[in-house]
């Protein structure tokens, strides 16, 4: 049981990261679809800069840039030339879907999976007298930085999306748009900064995905950045609500890599579980939103 709670709490870190990346650009009034693809274009980025640099750190900071980058082309097209946020979200997801096999081809000779051997495992940090405490323990010691800086992070956009300046006026991008133009703000600024935080937390996000393993796999994102969506929802749009959203998620992906080995179906299946888990929460959901607005009238 100790393993299973460990490997969730892993799990859960890119899930946590991204949705926290989707949290902005939703309170701002954009629904970010991009989340898949910006995922994606960090976890390439940040081990190829891992692997020339030969630095982590630089790695996955040139990672961000470069996922950033990604998200001001995917800002500009939305907000600049007001193209639809649906198709310009699902076009960046294409796009870094082809985009890393066409630059791991052209950097590596490889289209498929490219291992970076030089790249040392991440570092696990045992959290003295935590450790030795039953079930807590398990969740919270023993994990690399990356888990820890997810936390680190949340606190962080926590306070800046409900104790400042920048985050009233950010959440009234999506709420009260009027009300921001009146005081001579644009709404638009807001959203642009919005996708750029989102391109940070992916980018680190996708960063977890690679170094962790220490190899870059086409499309490693496996639709990560779509349940990190559905986080974001299952979690009321709160901070702490992503937390515990994404825990039950990354429960239901180590129990699923549990159930390879100790049940006898069909692999499939069992890979399966977390995506059909994830349709399972929307619908449930779906039938409280509209269980309570029966309430309401």
């Amino acid at each position: 049981m100790n393993a299973l709670l460990h490997s969730a709490v892993a799990i859960m870190t890119p899930l946590l990261l991204a949705a926290m990346g989707g949290l902005f650009t939703e309170l701002s009034g954009m629904l970010n679809i991009a989340l898949e693809g910006l995922m994606l274009m960090g976890a390439f980025s940040s081990i190829v800069f891992t692997y020339l640099s030969g630095s982590m750190i630089w790695g996955v900071l040139l990672g961000i840039v470069a996922t950033m980058l990604l998200a001001t082309l995917l800002a500009v097209v939305t907000l600049n030339l007001k193209s639809n946020v649906f198709i310009t979200g699902l076009a960046t997801n294409l796009l870094a879907s082809g985009l890393t096999i066409v630059l791991s081809f052209r950097l590596f000779g490889n289209k498929g999976v490219v291992v970076f051997d030089r790249i040392g495992s991440l570092p696990r940090w045992d959290i003295p007298l935590v450790s030795d405490i039953p079930v807590l323990g398990a969740m919270i010691s023993g994990h690399s930085p990356f888990v820890y800086l997810s936390w680190v992070l949340l606190a962080l956009s926590s306070w800046v999306l409900y104790k400042t300046p920048f985050g009233l006026r950010l959440r009234a991008a999506g709420l009260h748009e009027k009300t921001l133009v009146s005081l001579g703000l644009s709404p638009s600024a807001y959203r642009f900064i919005a996708f750029l935080v989102s391109a940070f937390a992916c980018a680190i996000a996708g960063a977890v995905l690679t170094l962790n393993l220490g190899a870059f796999v086409p499309n490693i994102t496996s639709g990560k950045g779509w349940i990190a969506l559905v986080v974001i929802f299952l979690g009321q749009k709160k901070p702490l609500g992503l937390l515990g959203a994404s825990l039950v998620f990354g429960f239901a992906d180590a129990f699923s890599n549990y159930a390879q080995g100790a049940w006898n179906v069909p692999a499939d299946f069992i890979l399966a579980i977390p995506y059909l888990f994830t349709l399972l929460a929307m619908v449930i959901v779906s039938i409280h939103a509209d269980w309570k607005e029966r309430i309401k009238r």
